[in-house]
């Protein structure tokens, strides 16, 4: 008995080694990934120990927070070489290194202390700040560290941590994304403390800059609004000693607050709150998060406002000064040629600067600063250099003070009503005619110039003319008075190719049958190769098609100038010889149907590919609906109009059937509904009603149909007389939810987001239009886990069949949906 009490005794101090809940380690002990043993902070706020990243099985060695209900990981060690197994251990070394070692006791992390411990012992301590630190056993002083996870930050900051350079020690401290939600190996996306010129802080994919804070004014960042006084939170920039580095503070810590760079690059701020059990995006960030937010969105000395892109109006507009660069260009809401000067400078004394308010100051990379320079000195300063493009203040308190200088082209501005800071750029003064100049000197530059012009008029009008009759030869000019609509200035705007049917003909081997992809509505599409290579579909308009010309010029006129990664684009048309053909970039993985219906094709989409692809038809409506130059409601989105480009991403398609709306618009009532049953809206079945809401109910049944791989239009569930949105409702009730999922996704799912998107389909086929979540708030929503409301029963919520039929693919009504196969039902409390 007593030889079992004593082996008992032993096994239990052996447990308490390897199982220990407190804040140290010590060269004694080691931590083991026997998923039990972590590292407490003092305070309980933070734990360390071994972990694996959403549905991964590869183990790594990160601190999460400790009192937060699902685990979030803010910093990782081995984040480069995961282990295969559980046989992790960390140790400290006596020389003040911390070592992770695995089965085979081969070194998997190291932290490479560039201070040596001498003789007196170390330890290792996890603080309440999320800071894991090795010190000296008897020495607190942070100034005496010998290594500490804050200066090899991952995709986290915290309140207090820093961002940037100690250049004393050689620290530079950024954060890079995770690849994925399952592997926080290092991402694309980097964001970090840049030191050329004036300091500023980016976020680049790889090389490439995805957008810029801007530059520090002594109060904010010139090119990122933080607003949260429900945190009192407070950014910063910091220089002292040998340090540049940005931080923030929460001074109301009631709450854990976070800062963390997402794999897709989008930086969040994000709170927690226990009575929602889950993280709230804060919305007083802007960052990579509008239309003007991406970096160099109008080109050099191009300016963007977000007021006049929600408007209509473009987005970008030059300085005052300057002209577009490739006019034609613009026109279709291609900024990125930027803008160039309308007369050049004359580099003397008759330069002007135009002073120009409320800017996030341009790249500051190639600038030059003075802190103790007056405004005035500046200007004089940016004179003497003809290469000096512009000047402002460094710092915006107490009136302005200090000097910054740009040199060369400016780019990366946009206009902020409330913030901004003044730009003082360099222009060239209006200069009139010379009245000292002799008259001989006048009537030699009359001679010269009028027969130019002249002669300039006379080839462009004769050009004119054998152009015109060239179009009108092949019917092209008769179909673009038609999309213009008499209008010409608006022919201007269309800046569209017209293809020669030949060229389309010889590209699809004349419209065989072997070309052919499919057919819709429209009619058949065929995949052709131009003589350069370059793939293509061609939508060709079938003689006994419902649809026509007004469809065919609908579609071209919405889709023209639309530009987002989302939407499918269309190169060119074709109206000659009794055709008319559209033809768009080909996606070689056609559409969305094809996969998520079928049995074995759908193990191609596991869930994370469905996710990206509900993201992605998220992010294209949103941009139709907002950040457009027209607002479009497309009132045809369905399965079968989703295009997947050859990594699966999504690109909305067939646009035929959409309407723009005007500034002023938010909803138009019709006489002719059109589009697919069971997609539709109840309002706009019923009503004829449609607006922003009607498309976000068809995202709605189209999320439903990616859980659950069913068929808005074929399910059916005898048992409670319920249809797909029914049975989804139903399901979400009972706690049910995983009951939805396609089992093709079996292994793949992560239940949160499985969740998450099922609540968010749910809101959006709401019966009532108030009810359902624009795309604004349903991106958001799928971005970041703030707590959602509840749903209420959905529209179309039961269906009793008439008959049994074939899927008819489009609905094209006069008024009515009486004479259907199917009645349909609305249900649901207001």
């Amino acid at each position: 008995m007593s030889i079992f009490l004593c082996s008992f005794f032993i096994f239990f101090l052996i447990s308490i080694s390897s199982s220990f809940a407190a804040d140290t380690l010590n060269v004694k002990q080691t931590l083991r990934d026997d998923g039990n043993s972590t590292i407490v902070s003092s305070g309980g706020v933070f734990e360390l120990g071994f972990f694996s990243p959403g549905s991964s099985k590869n183990r790594y060695l990160g601190i999460w927070y400790k009192k937060v209900s699902n685990r979030t990981v803010v910093w990782v060690a081995n984040r480069e070489r995961p282990i295969l197994d559980t046989s992790g251990v960390l140790r400290i070394l006596v020389n003040g290194n911390l070592e992770l070692v695995n089965a085979r006791n081969s070194t998997i992390w190291f932290s490479n202390s560039t201070k040596a411990a001498v003789s007196n012992p170390v330890m290792a301590q996890l603080m309440d700040s999320s800071n894991l630190v090795v010190r000296y056993l008897n020495d607190t002083d942070p100034a005496n560290y010998l290594w500490q996870s804050v200066d090899h930050p991952t995709d986290h900051i915290l309140s207090g941590m820093k961002l940037g350079w100690d250049l004393g020690k050689g620290l530079d401290r950024y954060l890079t994304s995770w690849k994925s939600v399952n592997d926080p190996s290092p991402g694309n996306f980097t964001f970090r403390m840049h030191l050329e010129g004036y300091p500023q802080m980016k976020v680049a994919d790889r090389s490439t800059i995805n957008f810029r804070f801007g530059p520090w004014d002594g109060i904010q960042f010139s090119g990122v609004q933080f607003k949260a006084p429900d945190l009192n939170f407070d950014l910063k920039l910091i220089v002292v000693n040998k340090e540049i580095y940005a931080k923030f503070d929460v001074n109301n810590n009631s709450r854990p607050v976070r800062f963390v760079l997402n794999p897709d690059g989008i930086i969040r701020l994000l709170t927690w709150y226990d009575q929602a059990q889950n993280w709230t995006f804060s919305q007083y960030i802007s960052v990579l998060f509008d239309e003007c937010d991406p970096y160099g969105r109008c080109g050099t000395y191009g300016s963007c406002d977000l007021t006049r892109a929600q408007s209509g109006l473009g987005a970008c507009e030059c300085l005052e000064g300057f002209v577009p660069k490739f006019p034609e260009k613009w026109k279709v809401s291609d900024w990125s040629g930027g803008c160039v000067r309308a007369a050049q400078l004359t580099c003397n004394d008759g330069d002007r600067f135009e002073k120009i308010l409320s800017l996030k100051l341009p790249n500051t990379q190639a600038a030059w600063f003075n802190r103790s320079m007056s405004l005035s000195d500046c200007e004089t300063e940016c004179r003497k250099n003809c290469s000096c493009t512009a000047y402002s203040n460094v710092d915006i308190r107490q009136g302005g003070s200090g000097c910054m200088l740009w040199f060369g082209d400016l780019i990366d501005m946009r206009n902020y009503p409330d913030n901004g800071l003044p730009l003082y750029v360099r222009a060239s003064s209006q200069s009139g005619v010379n009245e000292n100049s002799s008259k001989k000197g006048g009537v030699k530059i009359i001679a010269i110039v009028v027969p130019a012009v002249v002669g300039v008029l006379v080839l462009a009008g004769l050009i004119y003319v054998l152009r015109n009759r060239k179009m009108r030869s092949k019917g092209l000019l008769t179909f673009k008075q038609d999309i213009d609509g008499g209008n010409k200035d608006s022919g201007k705007d269309l800046d569209l190719p017209l293809i020669e049917i030949e060229t389309i003909a010889k590209a699809t081997n004349n419209f065989s049958l072997n070309n052919k992809l499919g057919e819709g509505g429209f009619g058949p599409v065929y995949k052709g190769t131009r003589d350069d290579g370059r793939e293509i579909a061609v939508k060709r308009l079938s003689k006994t098609s419902k649809q026509g010309l007004d469809e065919f010029k609908n579609e071209v006129k919405c889709i023209a100038k639309l530009q987002h990664r989302n939407l499918v684009r269309l190169l060119g048309c074709c109206i000659e010889d009794g055709e008319m053909l559209l033809i768009y970039e080909y996606m070689p993985n056609k559409s969305l149907d094809v996969f998520i219906f079928d049995r074995e094709l759908s193990l191609l989409l596991d869930w994370p590919k469905r996710y990206n692809i509900i993201n992605g038809i998220a992010k294209g409506l949103l941009y139709l609906h907002q950040d457009s130059r027209l607002r479009i409601i497309h009132r045809d989105l369905k399965a079968g109009n989703i295009l997947l480009d050859h990594e699966m991403s999504p690109r909305i398609s067939d646009f035929g059937l959409a309407r723009s709306f005007a500034g002023n618009e938010s909803a138009v009532n019709t006489v002719r509904v059109v589009g697919t049953y069971g997609y539709m809206a109840p309002e706009y079945a019923i009503e004829g009603l449609f607006s922003v809401k009607s498309d976000s109910y068809s995202f709605g049944v189209l999320v439903l149909e990616i859980v659950s791989g069913k068929k808005i239009r074929q399910f059916y569930n005898s048992t409670d007389n319920l249809n797909l949105l029914g049975h989804a409702w139903k399901l979400f009730n009972d706690g049910e939810f995983l009951d939805l999922t396609d089992e093709a996704m079996s292994g793949s799912c992560n239940s949160a987001e499985v969740l998450r998107a099922i609540h968010i389909g749910l809101l959006c086929v709401q019966p009532y239009p108030q009810d359902r979540p624009n795309m604004t708030y349903v991106v958001s929503m799928l971005d970041s886990e703030t707590e959602l409301p509840q749903p209420k029963q959905p529209g179309f919520f039961t269906e009793s069949r008439v008959q049994q039929g074939s899927e008819s693919p489009s609905h094209d009504s006069g008024s009515s949906l009486s004479n259907n196969a199917m009645s349909i039902t609305v249900l649901g409390p207001r």
